[in-house]
């Protein structure tokens, strides 16, 4: 692994220095945002899609072709197809998570979250007991992959806290992700060592004037500090890394254009890293947070989930319970291969004790062993672990 200093004085941004940030020395940025402002999906033509649709290997130009408008048309057919590369890749196993909230305190201010430092919702904390009482519900439903999630705050959630926390969870999981705040690669080193095997970041839009207006203060502000995070990540010793914008805040085409490329880099980049991709969107949330106007249908979902496929085929793609019951469903035998289940998206609900107030609406609310019942009965695996330490 490459030696980096852990913690440089400062990195730089719009002309600003922000103290402790660590700066890696990176191009994927300039590149991923340079490919993303070169795209325009109204150019492509149905012959581009047929060539995509075609092509051995989904090139960056293929995969830019089949998020296009003129790529609705042939969705049966781009939907055929990533279900024939999906069960090549990961044959009918379909892997089950679910997520912790230990503590929803933030110091961003998202204008669109749940979690907004300014919003008035209950927050809370879960001390070392609470979260040891959350994990062994969990566990005994069954699952083995539990993904660990704060707000975004040093202060609440400092990263001794979180790694605390980390290191109960391998005492129940074979599998444990996280999706926090962005860290420097000495700090993930540091939550590996404790037990953490994947960081999820989602980028919420790869539009930087759209960011900005979206994200008025806070650490979160920082575009490139989040924008390198699956790299520091990967540099601290984490085996995978996630990557997601939050389709709606922006020009959903545009943003899952620049995700897929994002990931594509860093997968060429680091080859040896375990990579995902989600497909989040919009959810109401409690409280004084407003959504963006911007929307995504359930159509254009699908047709980004199908071209995520074909342009990472070996990527796994997660399907969260923002989205509904009948639509989670159709896409884990498409092209999805890992799903949330007996979902809670506050704090200490799963033992009755819920004390802080959740980030978003969920839309599917199925328990573990609901999830696993449908998936059997569409003839696909539940698998709950899919790494085993040896």
């Amino acid at each position: 692994m490459r030696q980096m200093d852990p913690c440089p004085d400062e990195m730089k941004h719009n002309g600003m220095k922000h103290n402790g940030m660590e700066d890696i020395g990176t191009d994927i940025m300039d590149r991923v945002l340079s490919a993303a402002a070169a795209y325009d999906p109204a150019r492509f033509t149905p012959g581009d899609v047929r060539a995509a649709l075609d092509a051995d290997e989904c090139s960056p130009e293929d995969f830019a072709a089949l998020l296009s408008p003129a790529a609705v048309p042939f969705l049966e057919e781009i939907a055929q197809k990533a279900r024939l590369e999906t069960k090549k890749r990961f044959g009918n196993s379909v892997f089950l998570f679910t997520p912790l909230y230990i503590s929803n305190y933030c110091e961003n201010f998202c204008v669109y979250c749940g979690f907004n430092h300014k919003n008035r919702i209950a927050r809370s904390r879960l001390d070392g007991e609470g979260i040891e009482r959350e994990m062994k519900a969990i566990a005994e439903s069954g699952l083995l992959e539990l993904l660990i999630l704060t707000g975004e705050s040093r202060k609440m959630s400092d990263v001794a806290y979180i790694g605390e926390a980390c290191e109960v969870a391998r005492r129940y999981f074979k599998v444990v992700g996280l999706e926090v705040y962005p860290m420097n690669s000495s700090e993930y080193a540091f939550l590996h060592r404790h037990g953490a095997d994947f960081v999820t970041v989602f980028q919420e839009t790869y539009d930087p004037e759209r960011y900005k207006e979206l994200h008025p203060a806070g650490r979160k502000r920082i575009f490139p500090w989040r924008f390198n995070a699956q790299e520091r990540a990967i540099l601290g010793g984490m085996r995978g890394v996630g990557f997601a914008a939050l389709l709606g805040l922006a020009d959903f085409r545009k943003d899952a254009y620049a995700t897929g490329m994002h990931a594509y880099l860093v997968q060429r980049k680091y080859p040896q890293a375990e990579i995902s991709l989600s497909c989040p969107r919009l959810r109401p949330v409690r409280g004084d947070s407003a959504l963006p106007p911007t929307r995504i249908g359930v159509v254009e979902l699908f047709q980004v989930i199908c071209a995520y496929r074909l342009f990472m085929p070996f990527a796994g793609i997660t399907i969260s319970s923002r989205e509904s019951a009948r639509f989670r469903d159709h896409v884990v035998d498409i092209a999805a291969t890992k799903i949330s289940a007996g979902v809670d998206v506050g704090i200490g609900g799963r033992t009755g004790r819920a004390s802080g107030d959740e980030q978003f609406e969920i839309d599917d609310g199925r328990s573990v062993s609901e999830i696993r019942d449908m998936l059997l009965l569409r003839s696909l695996q539940p698998v709950m672990s899919e790494y085993i330490y040896v």
